[in-house]
């Protein structure tokens, strides 16, 4: 479920490989919400995920909101 959300957040940043291919224009508070979820599932899957999801999860808040600044940036 994260890799999916991540996805999205992506389409929304204008960062996806489907981005080129005619997909919907950038949508920062589309992505800006989808990385709030994550965040969330983040928190509430605290202690109920295994190491390897952990790191991944942390993996993707991380490269999403730093994209996602970078995009805010870029204007």
């Amino acid at each position: 479920m994260f890799v999916l959300l991540a996805n999205s957040a992506l389409l929304h940043l204008g960062e996806a490989p489907e981005a080129a291919a005619g997909a919907p224009p950038v949508d920062p508070p589309q992505a800006r919400f989808t990385i709030d979820l994550l965040r969330l599932l983040k928190e509430k899957t605290e202690g109920n995920r295994t190491p390897a999801e952990s790191r991944l999860l942390e993996g993707i808040l991380y490269d999403l909101q730093m994209r996602f600044v970078r995009s805010l940036r870029r204007g």
